[in-house]
């Protein structure tokens, strides 16, 4: 999936003896597995059935203005195909229980709804991924009547059986069947069906749920194939482990998750994010992109809303997912309207956008992101230095670097207003804060709110 890409070209125009000469700067060439359109963008989970009362495409399309104005670059959809019937869960079933790949769900919309939907969000200068379900189906897929051979057997030989996870051990997900990857007709058939969302509906790649119960040299074959049909093709994989990142763009940053809702909660320290940037400095590349997010779906209908598991912590976290090193951050549908309920998972329960309006928040932080180097992901931005602090059980303090430009972060994780004063020396210099410059020197003091933030930049470089 590598390529090069070219970062910037500076060119620099002197005037001497009343003659004009232009010198070009050298151009910093980045090679990366991020298609160059992602090197700063961020991403925004679509939950069409509990969007709107509507829930369909059509009464989605409307939002794509507001969300363009917010600063969104990659719409992911929830899974859009139709729902099995066999062994429904609920009223509505599970959007994971898929009965056909190459349809929509009748209650979303027509096929021409979403080809229309993608348009929209394309001639707003979003990009759009699928929801994809590779590791199984519904018990009413088409597949299980076309090609029983597809499917799993138990030990008599009786297939479909309900899917199994990474370990070989059946779920609890009794509305789904399990797919063999044994069989090299399903995998091309799996691969040709992902294909078909690529040239018809000209999505921009996938999101692939439980990555990991799959094969990691299926994803490695799928994604080699489909980039020969779109050569930028963004795969995003719901699994954490440095053995899937040569197939995909992007993984799930679900420790760092976990952690979060920990220390949120005061069951750790901030130190806690000490160890997840070690594992990324070991275990994983410098271009390994890792997705961050204070929610998502599987939080809020199972875990809990932003409120309940962070509390006032909520937007001092979405500020570290968003600076956090090779991080790209997620909004999930409904965050920027306060979403403070766990929508039924099975059912109809539409979001209420009249609770609080977030969105001048959303609004900076995703500004911010687009706008300074140091942020970008992979290899386009910079890497994390620590900056050691007086309290480092309540307070997190780092900074990043990239092309001259520089963002200092301080985070209060605490009920208590807090002033530090770190050694600053290293990265003295004017920075802007909320708009108005501010120098920063060897012990400047911080003053931080409780459960509140710092942010100073430098864009020297800015595009």
């Amino acid at each position: 999936m590598k390529k090069l890409f070219t970062l910037a070209t500076a060119a620099l125009v002197f005037a001497a003896c009343n003659q004009k000469t232009e010198e070009t700067a050298e151009m910093e060439v980045i090679e990366s597995r991020l298609p160059e359109w992602a090197k700063n963008a961020n991403i925004y989970e679509v939950n069409i059935r509990q969007y709107t009362p509507e829930g369909t495409f059509a009464a989605f399309e409307a939002h794509l203005p507001r969300l363009q104005k917010m600063g969104v670059d990659i719409l992911w959809f929830m899974p859009i195909q139709p729902v099995g019937v066999l062994n429904r869960k609920g009223e509505l079933g599970s959007y994971y229980s898929i009965a056909d790949y190459t349809a929509t769900n009748p209650e979303f919309g027509t096929m021409e709804d979403f080809k229309r939907l993608v348009n929209k969000a394309h001639e707003l200068g979003m990009k759009v991924i699928l929801d994809w379900v590779a590791n199984h189906t519904a018990f009413d897929h088409v597949w299980v009547a076309q090609h029983p051979e597809f499917y799993t057997a138990d030990s008599l030989g009786n297939r479909p059986v309900v899917a199994i996870d990474a370990d070989g051990k059946p779920t609890d997900w009794t509305d789904v069947a399990d797919l063999d990857y044994a069989n090299p007709d399903m995998r091309k058939a799996m691969i040709e069906d992902m294909r078909f969302w690529l040239v018809n509906a000209q999505i921009d790649g996938f999101r692939c749920d439980v990555a990991g119960f799959v094969p990691v040299d299926f994803w490695n074959d799928a994604t080699t194939s489909l980039q020969q049909t779109k050569p930028d093709l963004f795969m995003l994989a719901e699994w954490e482990n440095p053995d899937y990142m040569k197939a995909f763009n992007m993984g799930y940053g679900w420790s760092m998750h976990h952690e979060m809702n920990q220390v949120a909660q005061g069951k750790k320290g901030p130190e806690t994010f000490n160890e997840y940037l070690e594992k990324l400095n070991k275990e994983y590349g410098s271009d390994d992109c890792h997705m961050l997010f204070i929610d998502n779906h599987d939080e809020n209908s199972w875990n809990g809303t932003v409120a309940e598991r962070m509390g006032p912590a909520a937007e001092a976290m979405f500020v570290l997912a968003t600076t956090f090193q090779n991080s790209m951050p997620l909004i999930y549908s409904g965050q920027e309207a306060g979403l403070n309920k766990r929508l039924r998972f099975f059912a109809k329960d539409t979001i209420d956008w009249t609770v609080a309006d977030h969105s001048a928040f959303y609004t900076e932080m995703l500004k911010l992101k687009h706008d300074n180097h140091a942020l970008w992901n992979g290899n386009y931005g910079g890497k994390m230095t620590v900056i050691p602090t007086e309290q480092p059980d309540k307070i997190y303090a780092f900074y990043r670097e990239k092309n001259g430009n520089r963002v200092v972060v301080f985070l209060n994780f605490s009920g208590e207003e807090i002033t530090i004063q770190p050694n600053l020396e290293a990265i003295s210099g004017n920075y802007s804060k909320n708009g108005t410059e501010i120098p920063l020197v060897k012990e400047t003091a911080i003053t931080l709110d409780p459960w509140g933030y710092a942010l100073f930049t430098q864009n020297m470089a800015a595009e």
